[in-house]
């Protein structure tokens, strides 16, 4: 593991404010990969870079990386936001162990944070001061910013998990994990099952105003069967609710199964034991508890959900059933049948607190290290990633 040494403060130009904070030096270096854009430079686009040292502002805190989880596709969907955050260090969610921090540096349970702490953080980093902060919608924060998605700069170059340490800044909300609880289960919880908790939390929100007190009893529907679908499953299952899963591949179908759904549909079928209809029927004939739709995988599987639910149902869009396109739902649909549609893009610091609680005891009921298909060394990172294409599957990526 690196060795991090606190080193003596620079001098300090009069004419400028004196900083809270501490440099913090790295032997040996810390190294992170950084993609510079689609058919720049050799390995795919990525080029590994070294960071002898960082310094920590008030509240920040440098974390080694014990595993890192990320998409596949990572790079797609980065170029996708073209190149005004380019060049990047990508990664959002990831497992370590503090290395140094602050002495202002907090874990969300108010703990001081410090060296040797295994720790999980939130993939944004929220002012707390703005309206959206105050109204607790941390995730749309007005100066806000993502790891895994910011230009990577002097000030910030270890911005990405995809990276032997990560420098976590105040503002990050950072949960202290068990030793015992294996890295491929806790590396996706802030990508993964902070999504899926903050999903059904606000699923299950509205059926509370509706005077459904919670999920137990009802059939949730979930349309993609990727990981954060799949962990949903898992969840709501846990919760007492019925789920069915509804994806166009077969194995993803089949492998839901382990993860609590009773049934499973094809989207694209239209008759037959697959077709979302007949699999829902014979679920809840009644159609009566069907109140819930968590689409993962586009806005078509979004619009179907609106005319599946039930009365005074709600419909949750996240991942990819967010971005892009638009939901078809008429007027008439959602006012006669109380339909509420709603959207999450990252979750809240409750709940990347309770998706630590809830994984710490579910992985030896649900096969949550599954999430993770495999792990690569840093220094191939480019080209497994940077060769990828549509795949939204985790890999494992260790600093080595």
């Amino acid at each position: 593991m690196s060795r991090a040494t606190q080193a003596g403060r620079p001098r300090v130009d009069p004419m400028r404010p004196v900083l809270d904070g501490h440099d913090v030096c790295l032997d040996p270096p810390a190294s992170a990969q950084v993609w510079l854009g689609a058919g720049v430079g050799s390995g795919h686009g990525f080029s590994e870079i070294a960071v002898p040292g960082v310094r920590l502002a008030r509240g920040d805190a440098l974390v080694a990386v014990e595993l890192t989880a990320v998409r596949l596709d990572v790079v797609r969907s980065l170029g996708d936001r073209g190149s005004a955050c380019l060049p990047v260090v990508p990664g959002g969610s990831a497992v370590g162990q503090v290395v140094e921090a602050d002495e202002h540096a907090r874990a969300h349970d108010g703990r001081r944070l410090r060296p040797g702490m295994r720790v999980v953080w939130s993939g944004t980093v929220a002012c707390g001061r703005c309206v959206p902060c105050h109204r607790g919608l941390t995730s749309a924060c007005v100066s806000g910013e993502r790891y895994g998605e910011e230009r990577t700069r002097r000030s910030w170059q270890l911005s990405g998990t995809v990276a032997s340490h990560v420098h976590l800044r105040r503002g990050t909300t950072v949960v202290v994990v068990g030793d015992d609880v294996p890295a491929s289960v806790l590396a996706p919880v802030a990508g993964v099952t902070a999504t899926a908790a903050e999903v059904l939390h606000r699923a299950s929100s509205v059926l509370g105003l509706s005077g459904v007190p919670s999920l137990a009893g009802q059939v949730v529907v979930v349309s993609g069967a990727g990981a954060v679908g799949l962990v949903a499953t898992a969840m709501a299952t846990d919760a007492g609710a019925r789920v069915v899963v509804v994806d166009p591949e077969e194995a993803r179908r089949e492998r839901s199964r382990l993860f609590g759904a009773v049934a499973v549909a094809d989207p694209g079928a239209e008759s037959g034991s697959h077709a979302p209809s007949r699999v829902l029927a014979s679920v809840d004939r009644s159609g009566r508890h069907r109140t819930v739709g968590l689409a993962f995988d586009g806005v078509a599987a979004a619009s179907a959900l609106v005319e599946r639910v039930a009365v005074g149902g709600v419909v949750v869009l996240a991942g990819a059933a967010a971005c892009g396109g638009e939901v078809g739902a008429s007027g008439a649909r959602l006012v006669e049948g109380l339909v509420t549609v709603g959207g999450v893009r990252d979750a809240e610091p409750e709940r990347l607190d309770s998706s630590v609680a809830w994984a710490t005891e579910a992985w030896r009921r649900w096969p949550l290290e599954s999430l993770v298909g495999g792990t690569i060394p840093l220094a191939e990172v480019g080209t497994v990633l940077g060769a990828a294409d549509a795949d939204d599957r985790l890999v494992g990526v260790e600093p080595g």
